[in-house]
């Protein structure tokens, strides 16, 4: 953790994994960031992975360093000491629909400079969902063997939605500070997948050429990458990427004599020519396979790393949770003991490092309620008593 962010509160209503993200990466930094469940946790609450008694890893992770206020959202009076919360901080990211209770109309009349980050699925309201968003837009069918779609188990679009709403969330913050105006930034989950889809060239591409590409399985388009398997029987991935890896890469394979063989069957050049390569790339891959699987693992990464050449062994996650760079030394990671889950083990912190700040270590995720009484306190100025009752009467609840 950063503090960064110390003047910025937040309000947060939300779940599963876009909404939540915005205000992960915003309380990384050291922003104030209020989460607002129903009492006994959203619908999110016990999402996989879990321990044995039903605590999500998922959600503990997705909340570190967050407050935690719990109210009955199912009664006005709850409801209104949501909005009323809204309005004091001014700041919202929130999943929920947006013509709901939390509408941005609704909340800006009560305060005109009022601020709302809203994920949603279809730009028109509809549901969709990462998986769904994934398969609308076409990535499914450039992943599998054969015609059939290959759905990433990685929710991509929600993460890269997450990021972008904190980033959206400062930039409104930043008009506010400089024109007093509030607004509302909606983020649909199917204009995030179709608008990286097109920055990174694949809508011109398919337009252009009339028709999609084929599926390439673990190959990598426009270049000269895939998985080969060593002769001890260890996959790893292998790219040139460019010019001087491929270079590097006819080098530590001895290659020479393979390049000239398939230039003169095909009559091309691959030096200098991505296209050639990636073209022509069923004999290059050939040539590759034949060459790794000749040599051990260790062999061949020595030969890879003399050269430059990018290359990674496939790993499961245990396996790679043994690694000393992305895991056991690496200082994005700090020990915490107090999770809701009971369970210590090394936490994520900020992804970035700031080399002239201290990193500080990751916070542990709050248990359901535990802040309602300090919050409603601080933020609205509710007197002891107000506080007692709104507890006693089941609208607002607390940690136990």
């Amino acid at each position: 953790m950063y503090q960064l962010l110390g003047n910025l509160a937040l309000v947060e209503v939300s779940s599963f994994i876009a909404s939540p993200t915005i205000g992960l990466y915003c309380a990384q930094f050291g922003a104030e960031v209020i989460r607002v469940d129903q009492i006994g946790g959203g619908q999110d609450f016990h999402r996989w992975p879990v321990n044995a008694r039903g605590d999500s890893f998922s959600w503990e992770n997705l909340n570190r360093a967050k407050r935690s206020v719990a109210l009955d959202l199912t009664r006005p009076e709850g409801r209104e000491l949501l909005l009323a919360l809204c309005a004091e901080v001014g700041t919202l990211a929130t999943n929920l629909p947006a013509k709901g209770f939390l509408a941005h109309e609704k909340l800006e009349v009560r305060r005109a400079d009022m601020i709302s980050v809203r994920v949603m699925g279809w730009p028109d309201g509809a549901i969709a969902l990462d998986y769904t968003a994934n398969a609308a837009v076409g990535w499914p069918a450039l992943t599998g063997p054969d015609e059939r779609p290959v759905n990433h188990a990685l929710p991509a679009w929600d993460f890269i939605a997450g990021a972008y709403g904190a980033f959206a969330l400062l930039a409104a913050v930043q008009r506010r500070a400089a024109t007093g105006l509030g607004g509302e930034v909606r983020l649909p989950l199917t204009d995030i997948a179709m608008g990286t889809t097109a920055n990174l060239g694949r809508v011109a591409e398919v337009l252009h050429t009339g028709h999609d590409r084929e599926g390439i399985g673990n190959a990598v388009f426009g270049s000269i990458g895939r998985d080969f398997v060593t002769a001890d029987g260890v996959r790893t991935m292998i790219v040139a990427i460019n010019e001087r890896q491929w270079q590097g890469l006819v080098r530590a394979l001895a290659l020479e004599a393979d390049v000239a063989r398939i230039e003169a069957e095909r009559k091309v050049v691959l030096a200098g020519s991505d296209s050639n390569r990636f073209t022509n790339r069923d004999l290059v891959f050939a040539a590759i396979e034949r060459a790794v699987g000749a040599l051990t693992h260790q062999a061949l990464t020595q030969r890879l790393d003399a050269e430059g050449v990018t290359h990674g062994q496939y790993r499961t996650l245990p396996e790679a949770l043994e690694d000393a760079r992305l895991f056991t030394a690496n200082p994005m990671f700090s020990p915490c003991a107090d999770n809701p889950s009971g369970f210590a083990y090394p936490a994520a912190g900020a992804f970035a490092t700031i080399p002239q700040l201290e990193r500080q270590p990751a916070a542990p995720a709050p248990r359901n309620g535990q802040h309602t009484e300090q919050v409603l306190a601080d933020h609205l100025k509710l007197s002891s008593g107000e506080i007692a009752r709104l507890i006693d009467s089941g609208i607002a609840g607390i940690a136990r």
